[in-house]
């Protein structure tokens, strides 16, 4: 009876989270300075008039920052559901893996040494420097007896994060370019990317979503302790291999394309466990329309609270997550894996 009420519950959720990210996107498509009637919209990617002004702003504006919306927030949510369920930490970020920070240096390496000025030109840096950056804090953090603590492997990402800060820190102080440069990409943005951006890192967040729903019996296992994981039969080893490599590529996928976003990874997991419950393939499915909405919403309020200008939307999420997640922690005062 509780295990059919719950996949009830989760259903229900989900077919909400549905409604909501459809009604993002509309939003999305014909909200902002310069509002889009919805079937202006519809008329303009059915049948596209170039020689239309709204067709235009919606195919050459909107169309792409919906879609890196969607992508992105999508990725991120996946990914802190993840990284908390390796870490056993419902707090932990995705930038726990130093994601955010190696993303960070290898932009600004592109901007001083190669000259590079635009965001579309930063997506391989950026989701190098990303890759690289997890990639040491993994090995470095797996390494010794005591390797497959999470407390080994937070500490570590902190560590290399510090590290690459004072990298960028130094960078930022020295060059006043790559300050002007790199300040709009920070904040974590939708805008002047393209659908080209997009399709560079499809494909390996396709993958790592692949991956994390893989890895979701494994990480509800993970959740009862590695030594009682290990003595059921299953291989924690490996579902922390997984599950690193599947944040590596949907944490840098999303920040070679909207930017360093923060919170959105670690407050649509947390949220979702007050009604999904904590079983990782229930979180992992409905996470995917929850990020995206996220996103999307963000996005939408940041066009319109300060008309005629706007809002990054990594703004927004930072200033609607934190609040949000202290009225979480607050009333709730134990989270449950």
């Amino acid at each position: 009876m509780i295990a059919t009420a719950r996949r009830r519950r989760t259903g229900l959720v989900l077919a909400g989270m549905i409604v909501v990210f459809v009604v993002a996107v509309v939003l999305s498509l014909g909200v902002g300075a310069r509002p889009i009637a919805p079937a202006t919209v519809l008329e303009a990617l059915l049948s596209p008039d170039r020689s239309d002004p709204d067709h235009t702003v919606v195919l050459t504006q909107r169309l792409p920052r919906t879609v890196i919306a969607i992508v992105a927030g999508a990725a991120l949510a996946v990914a802190g559901t993840v990284m908390q369920g390796l870490t056993r930490n419902p707090l932990a970020d995705p930038g726990l893996l130093g994601v955010n920070a190696g993303a960070s240096v290898a932009v600004l390496a592109a901007i001083t040494l190669l000259g590079i000025t635009t965001p579309s030109g930063f997506v391989w840096f950026a989701f190098g420097g990303a890759a690289i950056a997890a990639v040491v804090v993994a090995a470095i953090g797996g390494r010794g007896p005591d390797g497959s603590n999470p407390a080994r492997l937070a500490l570590t990402g902190a560590a290399v994060t510090a590290g690459l800060g004072a990298v960028t820190m130094l960078i930022l102080t020295t060059n006043t370019v790559a300050l002007d440069v790199y300040r709009y990409w920070s904040v974590g943005g939708l805008t002047a990317r393209g659908l080209d951006a997009v399709a560079i890192v499809l494909i390996p967040i396709l993958i790592g979503l692949v991956l994390s729903l893989t890895s979701a019996r494994g990480l509800d296992l993970v959740a009862l302790g590695e030594d009682t994981a290990t003595g059921l039969g299953h291989n924690v080893a490996r579902t922390r291999v997984v599950g690193i490599l599947a944040t590596v590529l949907l944490c840098g996928g999303a920040t070679a394309i909207a930017g360093p976003i923060v919170f959105l990874g670690l407050l649509v997991p947390h949220a979702l466990r007050a009604v999904v419950g904590g079983e990782y393939g229930r979180l992992l499915v409905v996470g995917i329309p929850a990020g995206a909405s996220v996103l999307l919403l963000a996005d939408v309020a940041g066009r319109v609270i300060a008309l005629p200008g706007e809002v990054q939307a990594g703004i927004v999420v930072a200033f609607i997550g934190a609040p949000v997640l202290i009225s979480l922690v607050l009333r709730r005062t134990e989270v449950s894996l």
